[in-house]
């Protein structure tokens, strides 16, 4: 039998290059994509702004309400006549101890004099002759009697007068002492005291009062922060107890709130604090 003969035909395609196929496949679907786009792209961009101008909204309103620490005002004998309201700016902070710390190392930097000063080898009073001959005599070789290792002689990599002194942004340097005050009314060792500008001029009179407030001792750093007003008498009366330091409202310090273990405040001297701290 004769063998069957199947006749195939292959249709000639014209070679596609890799570009042109991607442009095919990809080009519809970013079309599509792009009129979802444009149709929906005014609807969420309303509701953004919306919510911004809200939580914008929300800040400055939350930023104005700040809350104030109310303590007892006690009399010169100790009596508790009511409540004082102390600022929260000032003494309700967050406490940040590295900023405390930092503001400490910089005040006391900045109490170094820096004015010590040796002497080197050449500034010395002394002959530059040799003081024996070089070889010969058995002794270790010298030249001049100025050398260190002499009695009388320079000193080697001596102290020079120098400036220790640091610097501290403004701002941080009232965020330490907030945190200072703040740390202080937490640890319940801030008294405010009523009256204290009318007490006799007498040290005698002003032991008593410590002891009726509970403040006596020898191991009892107290920082009085007075007024501007009325401090004179204060100022006599306390100056020769041990252990007891004076400060204008205006010039209280991070080292100083620190450096006291109690803190007496006068009762006018927080409206002072407030506007001398807070002004804008």
């Amino acid at each position: 039998m004769a063998k069957e003969t199947t006749k195939t035909t292959v249709k000639k395609i014209a070679p596609v290059s890799k570009k042109e196929a991607v442009k095919k496949t990809v080009k519809p679907a970013a079309k599509s994509v792009k009129k979802e786009v444009v149709k929906n792209a005014t609807a969420p961009k309303v509701a953004t702004e919306k919510v911004q101008a809200e939580v914008k909204v929300s800040s400055k309103a939350a930023g104005k309400q700040v809350a104030t620490v109310s303590i007892d005002v006690v009399t010169v004998s100790g009596k508790v006549t009511g409540k004082a309201m102390l600022p929260g700016e000032i003494f309700g902070e967050k406490v940040n101890k590295a900023l405390i710390a930092q503001a400490v190392r910089v005040y006391l930097a900045n109490q170094r004099q820096g004015t010590v000063s040796t002497k080197t080898r050449g500034e010395v009073e002394g002959s530059t002759a040799k003081i024996y001959r070089q070889k010969g005599t058995g002794r270790a070789r010298h030249g001049s009697k100025r050398a260190p290792i002499f009695v009388k002689g320079g000193v080697v990599f001596g102290p020079k007068p120098r400036d220790y002194s640091l610097s501290m942004p403004q701002k941080m340097k009232q965020k330490a002492l907030f945190s200072a005050l703040s740390a202080k009314v937490k640890d319940k060792e801030v008294t405010v005291i009523d009256g204290l500008g009318a007490i006799e001029p007498k040290t005698k009179v002003f032991a008593e009062m410590l002891k009726s407030l509970g403040l006596a001792g020898k191991k009892q750093k107290l920082l009085f922060v007075t007024s501007g007003s009325d401090v004179a008498s204060v100022l006599r009366a306390g100056r020769n107890v041990q252990g007891v330091n004076f400060l204008p409202s205006k010039q209280v310090n991070t080292y100083a709130v620190l450096a006291a273990s109690k803190l007496v405040v006068m009762k006018d001297a927080i409206d002072e604090m407030k506007e001398h701290f807070l002004k804008k």
